[in-house]
């Protein structure tokens, strides 16, 4: 492939070629606007392959860079490049969007023109914000996805749709208006430095800002990027959203949009704003605890299929924010990781609702039991995600959270035990729900006609209970992508990880190496070594940045 090639604006722009054609279809033609967008949705999945296929694990720097004039007059420009982080988020996007569209087939029943338009939009949206090297269109992108997910949630939810899509939209475009705010502060200060304007993310990664310019523009990314997330507690918009969104927009919701808020963090607070990340390890960490057992508990005392998977995400991205302000490089790249495997894990189980739902048009719990008897197939592809999402060993769960534990333990076992507490609890409002609906006799009649999973709805499963499996028993591709990124962010937040992973005398040795100071003690890691079997790669490979 030449070095010049376009790959990531055709990745960017393949579904917004799909959305545009089926502009010009008639809306009587609905079978063929399915297989347009089912068309462009594979698609666009297919043309991101080249992005794990050709992707330099030894290069550190940024891959497959476009860039042209955009805004000359403020120094606004088209800049797209990737890392490896970036990188697994834009092919979980394509892939679950391809996932999503295909779910629809019978779903949707009215509008379904204008249906498949917002989504295709809404996969460029995302794609944009992902690859994104220059602020502003960073910003762009970020906005545009607002739109889609709003009509999505109004147009085809279901009893409370208006309520809910307002308040998510009310949410995220607070969050928005004052993250603006945070990037117009890096964008003045970059120029009092050098006299040029620029949204150069790349250049506000090398920035050295003074400690109070750090806190108020953390503070102004920290409510953009946590109420995208969400982080308790602004997480209230997520049970309303997810309850009544369509099924594809609950799994695009989950698997995508709420990954938006911690790669905000991963990309901007964490490394253009070190000191200030510093300084709100406490606040951050207390947050992500109270995320992370609040979420369970609510998770529990849900009785609407759907609501308790909602809540099990404030729990699981407590969890990836927990790893991720430990500020270790194990605890790092845990974070990301679990962020895709919650993708996988979350955007299953609530196709798994939208299956029952569309045959039975409710999602109450107690509405459902015995369901294994009449729905093998079905039941198996539950229990394969449910045991994924409670992180049993072999599959992906465990390996994210494993690190994020291992992580978290050498900063504070305090915040461990919190961390362990999220998974038993996670363990028991899921075991419970599967208990609940697939196992007993079949008390309901309405439930003795279901049909098990035909081969386009198990078509939807296979991808990503084949990811399960690979990532549980096989992680080692996945932290290898992600250990250029990681050691980035840490050379930027904590440097002591970078200089001592550097030296080959560390590995092995048993004296501990002194990290720097986090949330007010001393924390004393010894760097993991690789040693090629990928289990812990991020601070212990030569050839450091």
């Amino acid at each position: 492939m030449p070095a010049d090639f376009p790959l990531l604006s055709i990745v960017l722009f393949t579904p917004l070629v799909g959305a545009i054609l089926l502009l010009f279809v008639n809306k009587q033609r609905v079978d063929t606007i399915r297989w347009i967008a089912n068309v462009f949705g594979f698609l666009g999945f297919l043309v991101s392959l080249p992005l794990w296929s050709r992707f330099d694990l030894a290069d550190p720097g940024w891959q497959f860079v476009e860039r042209a004039p955009w805004i000359p007059s403020i120094g606004a420009e088209y800049f797209l490049g990737v890392d490896g982080f970036s990188a697994l988020m834009v092919l979980l996007t394509t892939l679950i969007g391809a996932i999503a569209i295909l779910s629809s087939w019978t779903a949707i029943t009215e509008r379904v023109k204008e249906f498949y338009v917002f989504m295709l939009v809404l996969q460029t949206g995302m794609l944009g914000a992902f690859v994104s090297l220059d602020f502003l269109l960073f910003f762009l992108f970020w906005e545009v996805m607002l739109v889609p997910m709003y009509f999505l949630i109004g147009i085809w939810g279901s009893d409370r749709r208006l309520y809910s899509a307002i308040k998510f939209f009310l949410y995220t475009l607070v969050g928005s208006v004052v993250m603006l705010l945070g990037i117009l502060a890096l964008y003045f200060y970059d120029y009092s430095l050098t006299g040029v304007y620029s949204f150069d993310i790349t250049r506000f990664h090398q920035l050295d800002l003074p400690a109070n310019t750090q806190w108020w523009i953390f503070l102004a990314f920290f409510l953009g990027f946590a109420i995208k997330v969400p982080m308790f507690p602004f997480h209230t918009w997520l049970p309303d959203a997810h309850t009544d969104a369509p099924t594809a927009g609950s799994v695009i919701l989950a698997a995508i949009l709420l990954k938006l808020g911690t790669y905000g963090f991963v990309r901007f607070s964490l490394p253009i704003l070190p000191d200030a990340t510093q300084a709100f390890v406490p606040m951050m960490v207390a947050l992500s605890i109270i995320g992370i057992v609040y979420g369970a508990l609510c998770a529990m005392a849900q009785h609407d299929w759907k609501r308790l998977v909602a809540y099990s995400s404030v729990s699981h991205l407590g969890m990836a924010m927990l790893g991720m302000f430990a500020l270790t490089p194990v605890g790092i790249t845990g974070s990301i990781l679990q962020q895709i495997n919650h993708g996988i894990s979350t955007g299953a189980l609530f196709l798994i609702v939208g299956i029952v739902y569309e045959r039975r048009h409710t999602r109450e719990i107690s509405e459902y039991g015995g369901l294994s008897k009449i729905m093998p197939v079905y039941a198996t592809v539950f229990m394969i995600m449910t045991m994924s999402s409670i992180g049993l060993p072999a599959l992906n769960g465990f390996i994210g959270e494993i690190l994020i534990l291992q992580g978290v333990f050498v900063v504070s076992k305090i915040w461990a035990a919190f961390a362990a507490s999220g998974i038993v609890l996670g363990a028991a409002y899921m075991l419970w729900l599967y208990q609940r609906t697939m196992f007993g006799k079949v008390e309901n009649p309405k439930n003795e006609g279901l049909a098990d999973l035909n081969l386009r709805e198990f078509a939807t499963f296979a991808p990503l209970i084949v990811l399960a499996v690979w990532i549980g028993l096989y992680p080692s591709p996945f932290l290898q992508r992600l250990e250029h990124p990681v050691r980035a962010v840490m050379s930027r937040v904590n440097s002591s990880y970078p200089a001592t992973a550097r030296n080959a005398a560390d590995c092995g040795s048993e004296t501990p190496t002194p990290a720097r100071e986090v949330a007010g003690a001393p924390a004393f890691v010894q760097p993991p070594c690789s040693d090629g079997s990928g289990t812990a790669p991020t601070a212990g490979r030569d050839g450091g940045r």
